[in-house]
Formats: C-alpha cells, structure tokens, sequence
C-alpha cells in the first residue's frame, strides 16, 4: 500500500533526524566545555539537563498525542529537536548551556513518544513487526552523525558552525517528512492485518490466557512490568555508555584508544541486532524475543566481567549490546499494543519510567563503584538483563505477537 510506504519512510527521517541530532552534539561536548571552561563536576550537571527534560515531558507527551494523534507533535517536536542544537554552540555561559539543553531534552522526548505512536499506528496498519527496524535507523545515525561531528572536530570548526551546519538539514527533512506522517485512527477504526502475517487472536482471549496462568496475588499489569524492564534496560544502557570504556582503560589498562573499542563493540551490535529484530520478533514473538535478549546481554556481561582480558572485554560488549538492542524497541511496541485506540499515554509512560533508568544509571554505577569497585558494579546490569528475561512472560501474553492486538 503507497500510503503505508510513505509513512513508514517519513516515520524512519524522524528517527533518524533525532538519531543524527544526538550523535553530533555528544561528540562535540568536549569542545562546548572548553570554550565556556567547564570543569569535570560542572560539564556533569550540565549534562543532566536534556535527559531531565525528557523524563519530565514523557507522560505529558503521551496525553497529548491521545488528544490530537501523533501527527502534529512529531512534526513540532521534531523540527525543534533538529534546530535547538545550535543554541548549545551560542551558549555564552552554564546557565544557558543548561536550559538549551533542558528544552532540547523536552522537544527530543516528546518526538520520541510521538514518532513511536506514529510506528505504532503503522504496525496496527500493516499488520506487520517494524518498530525494531525505525530504532535500528535512530541508532545507525548517531553513529553516522558521530562520525561526522568527529570529522568537524578533527577540522577544529568551532561547535556553533558544525550544530548549524547539521541541523539546518535535518529540520528541512523534517518538514517534509511531516506532510507523510499517518493522521489520527477513528476510534471505531478496525485494522486488517497484512496477509502473511502471524496468526492474530483477540486480546480478550489473550488477556484470559495469561490471567489464568498466575495466581491471584501474582498477576501484574503488563504496563508496570514493562515500565519495570524498560528501566532495566536503559538503565543497563546507560552503564554501558559511560562506563565501558572506564573499565577497560582503567581495570583492564589499555590505552584509551583501545578502551574506545568496547564501546564502539557495543552500539554497533546494538545497532545491527535492531536490524533483524523485526524477523525475530514476527518468528518467535515478542515475549521470547525478550527472554532471550536478556539472556544473551547477562552473558555477555557476564564475559566481561569473569574474562578480565581486553579481548574478552569487547567480546562481552558487543554480546551486550546484542542482547539489549531489541529489548526497549519491543517493550514500546508492546506497550502501544496494550492500548491500540490511543497509546500515547502508555508509550509516554513506559518510555519516561526508561529515560529515568538512563539518567540514573551512570550515577548508580559509579555510586557503587565508589563503595565496591567497578568490576563488581558492573555485576548490576547482568542482573538487571536477567531480570528482563524473567519478566518478559508477565508483560506480553503467551503467543501474542505486536500485531495481534491490532484488531482490537
């Protein structure tokens, strides 16, 4: 169908542009710190002022795309995700600093819960597992977009110029993916599935099945368990974004070069996993696709930690990095599922109780570092992944698949 098409390309720019937007100004945050003379303790609280918008407009986010749909947030927020940028490079000063950075935390939120609604409502459309696929697209363009501030850097064109240089693009790809974005569902509207697709059942009968599978005074609302594994996961991120590298210059004494590696093993396989994930998920179905991410990243933590060589230490990473790049793709997914007719309000708040975990979890890390040791610190993501993996029964029924719940 051309309009599916169209909408899941205009869907891919904006995760995308919020994917490319990210990578350039994290690379370039050495040079904004030298120019306004942050210290270490500074440049840490300044950095904490985009997550903390984020969580603080992710549950705001969600009512507003149940009022009015997905289209028109999208379309604002990320065209002012791709703009704000420019403003961190004319910051004359930390306050300023700070509060760009707060309001681009706020815009890149809400175009999160937006555009994941909009991929979503495409599912339910097509009948099909894509949401893995526009996730794959956010984390190979900050990737890309690493590269690129890397390449302005190592040019020493000032941040201002390169943030510019970057977002003026972006904010007219925005513009123009907008017109292609899917409008709002009625609320009587009824979904066919692709044919091809996995054998759809109703949720009702979905939801009686696992009811009768636990207990009374065991049974959880699927939202709060995936609320709970969302913040295991980007929680489990977060170490290893700040912290990976930590470990191998300082634990394992590479050089700094060298310790780059490990994390570079870890977005890219988080990267690449998310490019199979829709296959899998359709395969086996979201709750095994789960159980086995979580599996895979507490081995591959568990590698890195048991190894204690470089080698090993990569090789543990990038099993990591695998095991969780499906993991949150699929709990929003889920979490749209849950309430098909409007599903903002449960993607804003799986995906805030997330963006929590994420600004927490360097903090955590190093906390327990400081009182025992990193090796041991990094003992919590493991068991966090482990933790998803037993959770996964609870937060999707047995043998339901995203687009089962379509037909709602």
């Amino acid at each position: 169908m051309l309009l599916a098409r169209r909408a899941r390309l205009a869907i891919l720019a904006f995760f995308a542009v919020l994917g490319l937007t990210n990578g350039d100004w994290l690379v370039r945050i050495p040079a904004l710190a030298h120019g306004l003379h942050l210290s270490d303790g500074m440049l840490g609280l300044t950095l904490l002022a985009a997550p903390a918008g984020s969580v603080a407009v992710a549950s705001l986010a969600g009512t507003l795309v149940d009022r009015v749909g997905s289209r028109a947030p999208t379309m604002a927020a990320g065209l002012a995700t791709a703009l704000l940028p420019i403003l961190f490079g004319l910051a004359p000063n930390q306050a300023a600093l700070m509060a760009a950075m707060f309001a681009f935390g706020v815009a890149a939120g809400a175009l999160d819960v937006a555009m994941n609604a909009q991929a979503v409502q495409l599912q339910q459309l097509t009948g099909r597992q894509l949401m893995t696929s526009f996730h794959a697209c956010y984390s190979f363009g900050a990737l890309a977009s690493g590269l690129i501030g890397g390449a302005f850097a190592w040019a020493s064109v000032a941040p201002a110029a390169d943030l510019t240089a970057v977002a003026i693009p972006l904010a007219v790809l925005a513009l123009i993916a907008g017109r292609f974005l899917l409008g709002q569902a009625g609320p009587t509207e009824r979904v066919t599935p692709a044919r091809g697709g996995p054998a759809q059942r109703s949720w009702s009968a979905l939801q009686a099945e696992r009811t009768a599978a636990f207990p009374r005074g065991m049974r959880l609302s699927p939202l709060v368990v995936l609320c709970v594994l969302a913040l295991c996961s980007l929680l489990g991120e977060g170490a290893a974004d700040g912290w990976s590298a930590i470990y191998m210059r300082d634990n394992l004494g590479t050089s700094a070069g060298f310790a780059a590696i490990g994390y570079v093993a870890f977005a890219f396989t988080m990267a690449s996993g998310r490019l199979v994930g829709d296959r899998l998920a359709d395969r086996f179905g979201a709750a095994a696709l789960l159980r086995a991410g979580g599996l895979v990243a507490a081995a591959g933590m568990a590698t890195v930690l048991l190894m204690s060589t470089p080698a090993g230490a990569i090789a543990g990473f990038a099993a990591y990095g695998a095991g969780l790049s499906c993991t949150f793709p699929q709990m929003l997914a889920v979490a749209g599922s849950l309430r098909p007719a409007r599903p903002g309000s449960a993607l804003g708040l799986v995906a805030g109780t997330a963006y929590a975990g994420m600004l927490t979890g360097p903090v955590v890390i190093g906390g327990l570092a400081t009182a025992v040791g990193l090796t041991a610190a990094l003992g919590l993501p493991a068991l966090l992944a482990l933790g998803i993996a037993a959770g996964a029964r609870r937060a999707v029924p047995y043998g339901a698949s995203v687009s089962a719940h379509a037909g709602r």
